[in-house]
């Protein structure tokens, strides 16, 4: 589930802001140093992509210290088992309303309905290995 988180921020990265970027410079529309990391700027969904990119950039490393504890703690359980793979679709509707919608409360409140998904399973996790630990 690990690896699936990775490739799931690399896919965010490559297939929404990689291609919006590629396609305006490839074709001439933009000088390849018109993207500054410091603006905001594009089209709607493009700045939502950018956003959803560093959402999962942003929970990776979270995600990767629950499951290397699990890792580490030599705890297998499928009930943990469920929660990583539970977290990481999670992600993935997130990402993808986050991107494919346009935001309104409702769509923003099913972003979080997924967020705090992600947040409870990870909680939930990292019980998981306390209780074994103990």
């Amino acid at each position: 589930m690990l690896l699936g988180f990775a490739l799931w921020t690399i896919a965010v990265l490559l297939f929404s802001v990689g291609i919006y970027r590629w396609t305006r410079i490839l074709s001439g529309k933009v000088d390849i140093k018109a993207f500054r990391g410091d603006v905001v700027e594009g089209e709607d969904w493009y700045r939502r992509a950018m956003r959803a990119h560093a959402n999962c950039v942003e929970n990776l490393p979270v995600f990767g210290a629950v499951v290397f504890a699990v890792y580490a703690s030599g705890l297998q359980s499928s009930a943990v088992d469920i929660m990583a793979a539970v977290a990481l679709l999670a992600r993935m509707c997130q990402s993808v309303i986050h991107i494919a919608l346009v935001q309104s409360n409702t769509i923003a409140f099913l972003r979080f309905v997924f967020f705090f998904t992600q947040l409870v399973c990870f909680i939930g996790m990292a019980i998981s290995v306390m209780r074994y630990a103990l």
